[in-house]
């Protein structure tokens, strides 16, 4: 049974205030109507579009500066930051991350995504990787959007190590999982008490 214009227009709206990375293709299955109709619906109800709601989101909520790496070094767009807690970035996989001949996204692609979002979510102007224990679940194609999510893990930090769980999902689908042991400058009781 088909939601009513305004119900569903209601629906979109708290579907993106939730999760502002949904496509116009996953709110079209997600609503069960057309790309088009997302689009219109978008519209009328002043909604931007993705890149737009993806730059608002990252102004918005980027509270700190990444102190250990350039923007530049950055694997994927960081849109959320919380130093030492949480990060959240965005990679769109092209043609370029891709090989040539079965259209899957090179996995260095996104283990670089996963480690430069581990080493940025730290406050501090130096961190390194000491170790990784990582996992490929999915393959990963041109044309996928594939947004990592970064948790400091400070109860088993201690000292000048970290540790930092990652995890890249591509829709609902989890992609990588990734446990990042870190070093770092700062011993972490003076860190905590900045």
């Amino acid at each position: 049974m088909r939601v009513p214009k305004r119900e569903r227009q209601r629906q979109l709206a708290v579907s993106l205030e939730q999760n502002p990375f949904m496509t116009d293709e996953e709110l079209s299955k997600q609503f069960n109507v057309s790309v088009q109709t997302i689009r219109l619906d978008r519209l009328e109800c002043g909604i931007p579009e993705l890149r737009e709601r993806l730059k608002t989101v990252a102004s918005r909520t980027i509270e700190a500066e990444v102190k250990s790496l350039q923007s530049d070094e950055v694997i994927g767009e960081i849109v959320d930051i919380e130093l030492d807690k949480r990060a959240i970035s965005i990679f769109d996989v092209t043609e370029d991350h891709v090989f040539q001949r079965n259209g899957i996204a090179r996995g260095h692609h996104l283990f670089a995504q996963a480690n430069s979002l581990a080493v940025a979510v730290l406050d501090d102007e130096l961190a390194l990787t000491v170790t990784s224990t990582i996992n490929f679940l999915k393959p990963v194609k041109a044309g996928d959007r594939v947004i990592a999510r970064a948790i400091v893990d400070k109860g088993r930090s201690s000292g000048k190590r970290m540790f930092v769980e990652v995890m890249s999902t591509v829709g609902d689908e989890t992609v990588f999982t990734g446990e990042f042991q870190m070093y770092h400058t700062t011993e972490l009781g003076r860190r905590d008490t900045k």
